[in-house]
């Protein structure tokens, strides 16, 4: 049995279900479905160079690669390469495959270091290492069983302030995407993002088949969101923390810790039964709204890096 290497064909459901399915069984804490694989292939800037890989044996998907430069980034020649391969299908040289095959693209593109999320396991790590790869910062994974969780009660709402779904700016999502832009810029990480292009975010981001609008909830004062907590959803009872912020001149008053369980609250009304977020090791601040939210540690990853040439 031969393992290859190839483009994904996003406009192949066999691709797009292949690819969605490895990244469910080897990293079940971010959510992926054929349609959002599609959408990041076909809507990613194109100067993010952006190039998903697929191994497949013997006709089927069995190891991914999502592959692209920081275009967006303030410093150039940073590129990003994320391998996983399914569990049960380890040891045939897929990731191998998939990351000597990113890593000549990457350089072929200009990118003079490279950055890997892996999975805290010790083969996971001895893989990184072995094609030389450094280890950076860490990131952790948190679940919340919505079916059986005990939700704090809602805060009372403090005057001056209302709560809205990123459906309620449809006719001009330009203010969340100013928010969006602002909290990025702060967000902890070891390469800094800038949001600029609003055209871009919009059919990256505004666009995007997991974002839910309905559940995304912003905190807003003076007609303007100033805290968001923004939520990703699968049609399969699943929910993704996809970013929760606030802007500089509101922090400190818990309006990113109110967006994020009004939004909790509804997606259990609407049959949400697993949550999901993200946090970076250093970021105490929103650990601790996760923690007190009932999320609890299920998984950590490490972020990799390595110099080129």
């Amino acid at each position: 049995m031969t393992v290859i290497v190839r483009d994904l064909r996003p406009d192949v459901p066999a691709d797009t279900e292949g690819f969605a399915r490895v990244r469910r069984l080897a990293l079940p804490y971010i959510l992926f479905t054929a349609d959002s694989v599609r959408h990041n292939a076909v809507h990613t800037h194109p100067d993010a160079r952006y190039r998903p890989l697929v191994a497949e044996e013997d006709g089927e998907v069995i190891g991914t690669a999502q592959v692209h430069l920081a275009y967006d980034s303030s410093e150039p020649g940073q590129g990003m390469v994320n391998v996983y391969v399914r569990p049960d299908r380890t040891g045939r040289g897929a990731g191998r495959l998939l990351a000597r095959v990113a890593e000549e693209y990457l350089g072929d593109q200009g990118a003079t270091t490279l950055f890997s999320w892996v999975l805290d396991e010790p083969a996971n790590r001895a893989f990184a290492e072995r094609r030389g790869y450094e280890r950076r910062r860490s990131a952790h994974f948190l679940r919340l069983d919505l079916a059986k969780a005990t939700l704090p009660p809602l805060p009372e709402v403090p005057t001056g302030v209302e709560l809205r779904s990123a459906a309620d700016f449809a006719d001009d999502p330009r203010p969340l995407f100013e928010l969006d832009a602002e909290t990025v810029a702060d967000e902890p990480g070891d390469v800094g993002f800038e949001f600029t292009d609003y055209d871009t975010w919009v059919e990256q981001t505004w666009k995007h088949p997991l974002l839910d609008r309905e559940l995304t909830m912003a905190a807003v004062v003076d007609g303007r969101p100033v805290a968001f907590s923004v939520a990703y959803t699968d049609g399969d009872g699943r929910y993704s923390s996809a970013m929760t912020g606030t802007a500089r001149a509101h922090r400190g008053r818990g309006l990113a810790k109110l967006a994020k369980i009004h939004s909790l609250y509804r997606a259990r009304a609407a049959g949400v039964t697993e949550a999901f977020t993200g946090n970076d090791t250093g970021n105490d601040p929103m650990i601790a709204v996760n923690r007190w939210l009932g999320y609890e540690i299920c998984a950590s990853e490490v972020r990799y890096a390595r110099e080129l040439g």
